[in-house]
């Protein structure tokens, strides 16, 4: 197993950084375009409908899926 460069541990924490802000951007910055219309739609959705309860579950998915879609 190779170890991660600088740069490409930055390119992680930045696609991270961006959904962790606005879910699905993150996505967008890595190409995964499906995925990104999916945290765009359910996250709100799930922030509104369970008057934040499970929003921040999406929110953090979003943030966590960037990250492992950079690698």
């Amino acid at each position: 197993m190779l170890l991660p460069t600088r740069s490409q541990d930055q390119h992680q924490g930045f696609a991270a950084l961006l959904s962790l802000i606005i879910p699905g951007v993150g996505q967008i910055y890595t190409g995964r375009w499906i995925w990104a219309i999916f945290f765009f739609i359910f996250t709100p959705g799930f922030w509104l409908g369970t008057g934040g309860l499970l929003g921040w579950v999406f929110h953090i998915w979003a943030a966590w899926h960037a990250y492992r879609s950079a690698e």
